[in-house]
């Protein structure tokens, strides 16, 4: 059978991980492999005391003799003066490397986070993102290079301490190898014991680090609805699963020590006995049994507490693993490798048979025909749920169309850059995200090139000048984590003031104004009436107090485009549904509906 040294280390799960690592180690490897080759020493140097027990042994104990090489105790003193210093720059140069390498994995690992397509958002949680980001790249590198140092360490320990074993006697060397063949075997199972469990414990570590995020920005919630106690039994049910696992992992894995030490033992009882038995047939001296006893004893004690360390490595190879997954994974939003440039804007956006599911086989857009020409505003409208946001969320390809395509002046969105795409769609969202830090800050994030003058002009627009007018630092203002300092309102017109600055030809208007009351509606509106100015907007809104003066609207319901029309054409519509949406918002009466647009019409 011909033997296939590729296939052989694909397989080696140790020569695997680390080849995988290697990138992020290769720009300071200089540094990486200094830390490990220091490990040849301070390995080497631990046969030291069991090597010079020989003559010690041999003329001072056995001999009676003060003729003992009077440089053997000051060598034994020497040689872990230097292992010491030598472990000192080892644990040095192992914290600088694994720093280093930790940042450079978070750092892709953010790169993934920040790239990621946001329907990985709909189904992971906060603490999943925080552990599986941050959490396992720290377990990764800090298990990487301190599995490896310990593994060289006792790999160089062990050469050493075996050449001593075989100076000494090559009939008990061979006991002990076996012995110590049969003492590690149950280690090969530790990662298929341990996977399931460490998966489960996860789970529970996501939840909890999900708790915690919930905690911090739902505390006004829970403060309002006495949900405390609901919270700490929550989170003492996950505190009581992870606590289950944790014993669980002890009971499948603590088994192996007591193992270990039971068949090290018999294998230091056949020593002494096989090693007293040579010592009186005379094979070997008592210096090369002490020296041997010694250097065995140097050898197993290690292994007798190997367990916790190959619970680590296996999590560190585990970690290793989940990591790769996540910057492997492929990116669902595919991009062209020549992408065409987004044009102009001179004719507008349109909808061919547009379908669309966020699950396989559950269909929640159907067939959605719509040609928005250039400078119209569309509103959208229609019971909750029907598909309005997750129509607008296509066109800046948050998703991807199931069925049909979405056009820019005749050219399928697909063949855009996606950031050149969304580069050129400026979106306002009922509840707009600020970033920690100033209100000139996140104004910027719209146009980063923005002057002063530029600024100044999207806060006339945005009707924010006033506001900023009263602050005593002005746009300089800190508004805290998710703008947390600013009422809804001034939160709302801050995004708008974004969205000026981006200067977008397509406007997306998901609800801009719903969470309001009527003043900040008010204001709010007209700043929004600025930012429709000359371009291509589509507007979601419940209030339909707010669309009347859209060219066209669209009701959309259960994902179905059922009418098309401008206010009054679709007010003309007997039993339409905008003509019922809008007289149950104005509390009027079908008759009277129906009389008043019957007005309208003569009119």
């Amino acid at each position: 059978m011909k033997f296939d040294l590729k296939q052989s280390i694909e397989k080696n799960q140790f020569v695997v991980n680390y080849r995988r690592m290697w990138p992020f180690i290769k720009p300071f490897w200089p540094m990486a492999l200094l830390s490990l080759l220091i490990c040849v020493p301070v390995g080497s140097l631990d046969a030291v005391i069991a090597l010079f027990l020989k003559p010690y042994t041999d003329i001072v104990v056995v001999g009676k003799s003060m003729e003992s090489p009077w440089y053997i105790p000051l060598l034994i003193v020497g040689f872990t003066t230097v292992q010491g210093l030598l472990n000192f720059g080892g644990a040095y140069l192992n914290a600088w490397v694994g720093g280093k390498l930790t940042l450079g994995l978070k750092s892709r690992l953010y790169d993934k986070l920040v790239e990621i397509e946001p329907s990985y958002f709909d189904k992971t949680t906060s603490g999943e993102v925080l552990f599986r980001f941050n959490s396992d790249a720290e377990l990764a590198c800090s298990g990487l290079l301190g599995n490896l140092k310990s593994f060289l360490t006792r790999i160089f320990s062990s050469v050493a301490l075996i050449g001593v074993l075989f100076y000494n006697s090559w009939q008990l060397s061979i006991l002990a190898i076996v012995i110590l063949v049969v003492a590690v075997a149950p280690l090969t199972k530790v990662k298929k014991l341990l996977k399931t469990l460490v998966s489960r414990n996860n789970s529970c570590v996501f939840q909890l680090n999900t708790t915690y995020n919930e905690t911090f920005s739902g505390n006004r919630t829970i403060a309002a609805y006495n949900l405390q106690e609901r919270q700490k039994n929550r989170f003492n049910a996950l505190l009581a699963d992870v606590f289950t696992i944790t014993v669980a992992m002890t009971r499948r894995t603590a088994w192996i020590t007591p193992f270990m030490h039971f068949v090290i033992s018999i294998g230091l009882g056949l020593a002494i006995a096989l090693g007293s038995w040579l010592i009186v047939q005379g094979t070997i001296s008592a210096g090369n049994f002490v020296s041997f006893i010694t250097a065995l004893l140097m050898l197993y004690t290690p292994l007798k507490n190997i367990t916790n360390v190959a619970v680590s490595v296996q999590q560190s190879f585990l970690a290793i693993e989940r990591v790769f997954s996540l910057l492997d994974r492929p990116c669902v939003l595919v991009e062209q490798e020549e992408p065409a440039g987004v044009p102009e804007v001179k004719r507008g956006v349109t909808f061919e048979h547009v379908c669309f599911e966020y699950t396989k086989g559950t269909e929640v857009l159907h067939d959605i025909n719509l040609d928005v020409r250039v400078g119209e505003m569309l509103a959208l409208v229609g019971n909750s749920g029907g598909g309005k946001s997750t129509l607008v969320s296509l066109l800046p390809r948050f998703y991807d169309v199931t069925k049909g395509s979405i056009k820019v002046d005749g050219i399928d969105i697909r063949e855009f850059g996606l950031k050149d795409l969304r580069q050129h769609i400026a979106m306002v969202f009922q509840d707009n995200f600020l970033f920690d830090g100033t209100i000139r800050e996140n104004i910027l994030l719209g146009n980063p090139d923005a002057t002063d003058k530029d600024i100044e002009e999207a806060l006339r627009r945005a009707c924010l000048s006033d506001f900023i007018a009263s602050l005593d630092k002005g746009v300089e203002t800190y508004i805290g984590e998710r703008g947390i300092l600013l009422s809804g309102g001034q939160k709302q017109r801050v995004a708008i003031a974004r969205a000026f600055l981006k200067n977008a030809p397509i406007v997306i208007l998901d609800e801009a104004t719903s969470a309001l009351d009527n003043k900040s509606e008010e204001i709010v509106q007209r700043a929004i009436d600025n930012l429709m100015k000359d371009k291509t907007v589509f507007v979601i809104a419940h209030r339909l107090s707010t669309v009347k003066n859209a060219n066209r609207i669209a009701v959309i319901n259960e994902g179905n485009l059922v009418e098309l029309g401008s206010h009054e054409e679709l007010m003309a519509i007997p039993g339409g549904q905008y003509r019922t949406l809008y007289n149950m918002q104005f509390k009027k009466p079908a008759h009277e509906g129906e009389e008043e647009a019957s007005a309208e019409s003569v009119a």
